[in-house]
């Protein structure tokens, strides 16, 4: 069995030290041994995982905060308005 992630979003996140951070969310995708078409069997998992874009994984919490593993960081997403440039 194959894995990769596959990008789905990508956002602004305001800090609780008032830095604007730039947030990736991923899907798990597998791929079973033996599918026959490579590009058309990937299935996704119903797992996904967020990371700042610098790399460190975040917790997202039922309310959709998101905290960063191992800080005391804490991240709300921002408005799409607030956010057009990422």
């Amino acid at each position: 069995m194959d894995k990769k992630l596959q990008r789905l979003e990508t956002f602004r996140a305001e800090g609780n030290d008032g830095t604007v951070y730039v947030v990736h969310g991923f899907e798990h995708l597998v791929r079973f041994e033996g599918a026959p078409d490579v590009d058309q069997s990937w299935e996704p998992t119903g797992m996904a995982e967020y990371k700042l874009a610098s790399g460190e994984p975040l917790q997202v919490a039922a309310d959709g905060s998101m905290h960063v593993v191992g800080t005391d960081l804490v991240l709300t997403r921002m408005k799409a308005e607030s956010a057009a440039s990422v």
